[in-house]
């Protein structure tokens, strides 16, 4: 066992298996992509990467995984090591494919096809453009990670396409991989993987605030962990949360609301966000997203950097140099008499650059989800049943409309006779 020192959860212990793997290149690169792209521009701390995410997100899959086994006698002793290595390294995996500053820089991925990934991986279809998640099935299935991968967990049976399945979230090929006496458990594994209660958001919401040294994120992990459970039914097995967890569950659902409002889209890296995506626009070809898994590993923060230093593009020079478009207006849902579209007219009609943006923050998107294929139930042990979450909690009922930020950024230069146009104070407030 290798102990690693981690500020959010102290001490995360890796097995050999798993020691192989956080040592091998395609993981050593998420050293250098930061876990909330341009966020530090606005929150000096939050220059954590996605490399210690996924080691904590590993590591609280772990500790789910056994409390769940605590309470699920069906799954015989002998199995259990074998299907929680499976989920460790899973959720260990789930983001080796995000790219430079995360999300923004996905609009310049290849397309899908040219990933040549199984059809099973993307359901069915290689139509349209890559994203992060198609990416970490690449490096997954077709690398030289995956030769490693197949060496280190043959023992255990669990070939790169059985860990792929449940990054993936759908059964692999030449399965079932997690069936157990006839009880399926690939649903409740995928479902510690990716879901309104996974290990990544459990992590990085802790972890989010941390570094940005903010309260929004914080909740009682262990009160809802140590009432996670499992609900086997129809032969699959699910995941369950105790009834008397459900407030803490709320407070997660909102926790991750409030960070998505104050720290995830805050006016700063928003706005360094879309002057990114203006780069790309404007000046094509000049940073690549490569295809081939031995070039993407270069593909990384500090490239990116490198390539907008030195490029004339006005964009990256901003970017570099760090001199964004202002922010004329920000409208929350709470905000009234805001009409933006005219205040655009205006600032097109006067010749004044600018952008506009919107943000869109959901407290779940579980409620109504039509791809949703896996439910989380609520144990109701004095009664002795469990409830389908949705119909348990009020609260996906009383978040279910999107709530919308809207800004509008503008010149600098020009930002003293926009805010006039506007009909704003000449200083902003």
């Amino acid at each position: 066992m290798t102990q690693i020192r981690d500020p959010i959860h102290g001490s995360i212990a890796i097995d050999e298996r798993e020691r192989a793997v956080v040592d091998s290149p395609f993981f050593q690169r998420l050293r250098s992509v930061r876990q909330l792209g341009f966020a530090d521009l606005a929150f000096p701390g939050a220059s954590h990467t996605r490399y210690a995410h996924a080691l904590g997100a590993a590591h609280l899959s772990g500790k789910i995984f056994d409390a769940i086994c605590a309470r699920l006698p069906a799954l015989p002793e002998a199995e259990r090591p074998r299907l929680r290595s499976a989920l460790r390294v899973a959720v260990l995996l789930h983001d080796l494919g995000h790219a430079p500053f995360s999300h923004a820089s996905e609009s310049i991925m290849p397309q899908r096809a040219r990933l040549a990934l199984p059809l099973w991986a993307t359901g069915g279809s290689s139509a349209g453009q890559a994203n992060h998640e198609d990416f970490t099935l690449k490096l997954l299935l077709d690398s030289e990670l995956t030769d490693l991968l197949r060496a280190a967990y043959r023992p255990l049976d669990l070939p790169p396409e059985a860990i792929g399945s449940l990054v993936a979230g759908v059964p692999g090929p030449g399965g079932p991989y997690f069936t157990v006496r006839g009880i399926d458990y690939g649903p409740l594994l995928r479902q510690v993987v990716s879901s309104e209660l996974d290990a990544d958001r459990m992590d990085y919401l802790l972890r989010d605030s941390f570094y940005t040294g903010v309260n929004y994120g914080n909740y009682d992990l262990d009160w809802l962990v140590g009432h996670l459970g499992a609900h086997v039914h129809d032969g699959v097995a699910e995941l369950a949360v105790g009834n008397r967890a459900i407030f803490a569950f709320e407070d997660f659902l909102l926790s991750r609301y409030h960070m998505f409002l104050s720290v995830y889209y805050h006016r700063t890296p928003i706005c360094f966000d879309r002057m990114l995506r203006l780069y790309y626009r404007e000046a094509p070809g000049e940073f690549e997203i490569p295809s081939a898994p031995a070039a993407y590993l270069r593909c990384d923060d500090v490239q990116l950097l490198t390539v907008l230093r030195a490029s004339k593009n006005r964009w990256a020079q901003r970017i570099a140099n760090r001199h964004p478009f202002r922010l004329l207006i920000e409208a929350n849902p709470y905000d009234t008499g805001y009409d933006l579209v005219e205040i655009v007219g205006r600032l097109e009609r006067a010749g004044i650059e600018h952008f506009a943006t919107e943000s869109l923050g959901m407290v779940s998107k579980y409620f109504g989800e039509s791809g949703a294929t896996s439910t989380i139930w609520v144990h109701v042990p004095d009664q002795r049943r469990f409830v389908p979450l949705e119909e348990y909690t009020p609260l996906f009922r009383r978040y279910e409309r999107e709530v919308r930020i809207a800004r509008i950024y503008v010149d600098p230069a020009l930002q003293r006779e926009a805010r006039e146009l506007a009909g704003l104070p000449l200083e902003p407030v």
